[in-house]
């Protein structure tokens, strides 16, 4: 399955290269953002995404970003030669929809709004209204499995090409969740870190790293059989589920371990051949631990591992398609500008600019409560 066209909404602006433009320069894309704590008086580093879009797109950020990502998405797989299927679907990886305006419906609108604005707050409703823009006909369904709702999706969509259900998809994945009782509950699980820059908290596979920065996101991607000049290739990949904990990694890495080689197995691939490994990579203890020693259990030593969340934040729901979206952009662009090394590290982590070598990626997503993920990619031209 080729990944023939990107689209990206994310805390370094509207568009993909805004995107690009913001990893090159290995600066976070978090801010210092007020409003936030228990009592509105604090203000937390986090990397939402700014004001923007076309209002027509809906009344909040989320509508907009979703309609905008897979927009520029559709746009640029017919600039590379892709003619849209009979049959187009569309799956939307999401975990928390219109926050925002549940959020003012709940509250300052005291339940009160027109049946059409109502209606904008169900996760159905941007989907209709895609549908409806580009005049697509296939199924169109939700995707949601935490932070791993990315590479879900990815998997779902080859399973629908694989099986002739589609011609094509659009996947699209979309997290604006960052309000201020959702960043300051993630805060208080102990996992998100507010009041420090996120290089100097979010270090994946280096000393020191306490956590992550929330990130906010909308990734879209049309994925096709029958594409002229894709970015990358999928060649398959795996979920499995810890069932251990509602937050908590199974210490024995049991599902994560076979999570990753059933993946190459389906992709029909050795570990021998794969050159990078794209890391869930949150900068928590648990989750750096497991995906290290599954680095050093399965593959060669000079296979890197990097992780994108000290410059995007952690994304959430979209936090996998933002990063196969580098991947896939870093293929074409040969390298990948991976964030920097400010601590003492793992040896094979990647850092800074790096240029790629033609190897295989595995993207590797863990999502909370126990959702594994791993996604086996391939340059366009393997």
């Amino acid at each position: 399955m080729e990944i023939c066209g990107i689209g990206a909404v994310t805390g370094y602006g509207w568009g993909r290269e805004m995107l690009w433009d913001g990893l090159i320069s290995g600066k976070p894309a978090a801010s210092l953002t007020g409003g936030h704590g228990r009592y509105r008086n604090e203000s937390a580093w986090i990397a939402a995404v700014p004001e923007g879009g076309d209002p027509a797109d809906g009344r909040g950020r989320f509508a907009r970003a979703m309609r905008a990502a897979a927009r520029e998405a559709i746009e640029d797989a017919k600039g590379r030669g892709w003619t849209p299927g009979r049959r187009v679907g569309l799956l939307h990886a999401v975990v928390l929809g219109e926050t925002y305006l549940w959020k003012d419906f709940y509250g300052p609108e005291n339940g009160y709004l027109r049946p059409r604005d109502y209606l904008a707050l169900m996760p159905s409703t941007p989907m209709s209204t895609f549908m409806r823009e580009h005049g697509f006909h296939g199924p169109a369904m939700n995707v949601s499995a935490m932070c791993a709702s990315g590479n879900a999706g990815l998997l779902t969509a080859k399973a629908w090409l694989d099986a002739g259900v589609v011609d094509d998809v659009v996947l699209v994945a979309t997290d604006l969740s960052l309000t201020p009782e959702n960043v300051l509950h993630f805060r208080d699980l102990g996992v998100v870190v507010t009041d420090r820059e996120p290089l100097d908290c979010c270090r994946p596979f280096q000393e020191g790293s306490s956590g992550f920065v929330m990130g906010e996101a909308s990734v879209g991607m049309v994925l096709s059989n029958s594409s002229d000049a894709p970015y990358a290739v999928t060649l398959g990949g795996a979920m499995s589920h810890d069932a251990y904990h509602v937050t908590s990694i199974d210490p024995e890495y049991r599902e994560v371990r076979r999570c990753f080689t059933d993946a190459l197995d389906n992709a029909g691939v050795a570990a021998s051949e794969v050159g990078y490994v794209n890391a869930h990579g949150p900068g928590t203890a648990q989750c750096d631990r497991v995906e290290a020693a599954i680095l050093e259990e399965l593959f060669t030593p000079d296979t890197g591992i990097y992780s994108m969340k000290p410059l995007t934040g952690h994304c959430q729901g979209a936090a996998s398609a933002v990063e196969v979206a580098v991947a896939a952009l870093g293929y074409e662009r040969g390298s990948i500008p991976a964030p920097p090394v400010v601590a003492e590290a793992h040896p094979q982590l990647r850092h800074g600019e790096f240029a790629l070598d033609g190897r295989l990626t595995v993207k590797s997503s863990l999502g909370m409560g126990g959702h594994n993920s791993v996604v086996v990619l391939a340059p366009a031209s393997a």
